[in-house]
């Protein structure tokens, strides 16, 4: 009997030996296989060490623009001009200004007289007409761009806009402020020069009291505030700097009056880059305006007379200028790229018609003359680069001569 309670017990022993074994191996965790973890290890570092790519380099651009003023074909300078069997050559009075215009990367003149050509026949003031070889010239020297929108671009009407608009296309020459077709004067016309894309607008004031045919109102391009600041808005979305001519202001008033200030400003406040401007004749000074935003518009209020026939002191005195655009790209850590476009460093040349008994008409750079065909030369030139800077004391001066460029 007591062998089979030993035994018995022995059992019950060993039983609870065993479950209590069981239980701990059940409540024991896991163990995660060597090559798992490795693996896990492995992953936890590769996320902590993978790093964002580097931004690309900056990217640097720059190009230079220019204006000059009214080229206003008097009878006198087209006369000047002519070869014989209603031909003419422009040549000679554009020598010496030839390499400061063609410098640039742009250049923009004001074509003052509407070129319609020889078959309309010539004329000048008050209504002008101008052969075509004062176009070849112009493009000849370098001009890129011609604004059209003048008081005088109804002059011999809607044909002689349509002559000159073809004569300019034919040319190469991109013109604004007049168009041949609805279509085309809602366009916004872009020159693209270094990877820097120009945008330009042509508005006059008025046209001498004329009037565009009915429904033809696109002919010419008028100021007008809210149509400008749409076309501004436009051109901002399709170019880097915005160009605009104004034809406005007081003829022979050597300052800006309010309203030309009033439309520089709005100009400005809506992103405008750069304004050239004319109709006064004279030179106005160049002057900085600063929009809503912070942004800097630089403004000439009056490049003068560039080649006219006008004889007092002040009506023989144009200009060249000149400045510098950068346009610099910087990308972030995710490609995202941000530009940032900044004009700069205006330099201006003044220049002088110089004429005797209305014939042997020549465009000077002001800083060459010399007492025998301006007396006091050098005494006006001083007054004149005063007067231009009077707002922008940093205003350059061009005082040398372009360096010839080597063929690329």
């Amino acid at each position: 009997m007591k062998i089979i309670l030993k035994k018995y017990f022995l059992l019950i022993a060993l039983f609870i030996l065993v479950s209590c074994v069981d239980q701990n191996l059940s409540n024991k965790p896991a163990e995660t296989p060597k090559e798992n973890q490795s693996t896990q290890d492995n992953n936890s570092e590769s996320s902590e060490n993978v790093q964002k790519p580097m931004p690309k380099d900056p990217e640097y651009y720059s190009a230079t623009i220019s204006a000059i003023g009214d080229i206003l074909a008097h009878g006198p300078v087209y006369k000047d001009a002519s070869i014989g069997n209603n031909q003419y050559d422009f040549t000679d009075m554009f020598t010496q200004v030839k390499p400061y215009i063609e410098k640039a990367d742009i250049t923009v003149a004001n074509s003052e007289s509407i070129i319609g050509g020889q078959k309309l026949g010539l004329s000048s003031y008050p209504q002008f007409n101008s052969p075509y070889e004062l176009a070849d010239i112009l493009k000849d020297v370098g001009v890129d761009v011609v604004n059209m929108a003048n008081n005088h671009t109804l002059d011999r009407g809607e044909q002689a806009i349509l002559n000159a608009t073809n004569y300019w296309k034919k040319l190469g020459v991109e013109y604004v402020g007049a168009a041949a077709s609805v279509e085309e004067s809602q366009q916004i016309k872009t020159l693209t020069v270094n990877n820097i894309t120009f945008s330009f607008l042509g508005y006059t004031y008025g046209t001498n009291g004329l009037k565009v045919p009915e429904g033809k109102e696109y002919l010419v391009s008028y100021i007008d505030e809210e149509k400008m600041v749409e076309d501004i808005q436009k051109a901002k979305e399709i170019s880097d700097i915005v160009v605009l001519n104004l034809h406005i202001g007081d003829e022979y008033s050597r300052t800006q009056n309010e309203y030309q200030e009033k439309i520089a400003q709005l100009a400005a406040d809506n992103g405008a880059h750069i304004i050239f401007a004319h109709h006064p004749h004279v030179l106005q000074p160049v002057k900085w305006y600063t929009g809503v935003d912070g942004n800097q518009a630089f403004v000439i209020h009056s490049l003068g007379n560039f080649l006219s026939s006008q004889d007092e002191l002040y009506r023989q005195i144009g200009a060249l200028i000149e400045v510098e655009v950068d346009k610099t790209i910087t990308y972030d850590s995710d490609g995202q790229a941000n530009t940032l476009v900044e004009v700069k460093n205006p330099k201006i040349l003044p220049t002088y018609v110089k004429f005797t008994d209305r014939k042997d008409f020549k465009v000077l750079p002001m800083y060459q003359l010399t007492n025998e065909y301006l007396p006091n030369a050098a005494t006006i030139y001083n007054e004149i680069k005063e007067h231009m800077s009077q707002f922008d004391p940093n205003l350059q001066f061009i005082e040398s001569k372009p360096e010839l460029q080597e063929p690329s």
